[in-house]
């Protein structure tokens, strides 16, 4: 079977840098899959930033909304999957009105059908925080919150990130 790594955390806590460093460590052939839109220029200027990073290793692949089949398209011709991050993607689904649902269910169902990619699954945990006093917020932090979860419940590892530091929570120690 192959890896299912979950790494969450706060914002900025250090989850993609982890992600990265530790996908790249790996032999094969690997895809990057990013949610971002750049809707603003600093938001651009953040693309770039993460594109920088990233050797020359990585093929990249920028779908904010329709993840599902993108998954399960390049998985079967990569060895790697890193996907960053679930909480755009959520957010993307939320504002364009869509059927979160269904998509979670669709997200769920491409990383549990293949089996041959390894894959790197980036998330914020926004549970930790104040209950948001708007309707749109509560629905996000509740649809991001069970999405984390269901993919906690069927990942191999799960990492939570604090202040850069890797805590592992679930899988075997290395």
């Amino acid at each position: 079977m192959s890896k299912r790594v979950l790494i969450l955390g706060g914002a900025r806590s250090g989850k993609s840098s982890f992600a990265l460093s530790e996908a790249s460590a790996m032999n094969g052939k690997k895809a990057f899959v990013a949610t971002a839109e750049a809707l603003d220029d600093e938001m651009l200027a953040r693309i770039a930033q993460h594109r920088n990073e990233r050797s020359q290793d990585w093929n990249t692949f920028e779908e904010p909304v329709e993840l599902p089949a993108l998954i399960s398209r390049i998985a079967p011709d990569h060895d790697i999957v890193l996907v960053d991050c679930l909480t755009l993607w959520v957010s993307n689904i939320l504002v364009r009105e869509l059927p979160f649902g269904r998509y979670s269910d669709q997200f769920l169902n491409a990383i549990t059908q293949q089996a041959h990619a390894d894959l790197f699954i980036v998330s914020n945990e926004v549970g930790l925080g104040l209950v948001p006093d708007t309707a749109i917020g509560r629905e996000y932090r509740d649809n991001l919150g069970r999405l984390n979860a269901g993919i906690a419940a069927i990942s191999t590892d799960v990492y939570f990130m604090a202040a850069g530091i890797p805590m592992k929570i679930k899988g075997a120690v290395s």
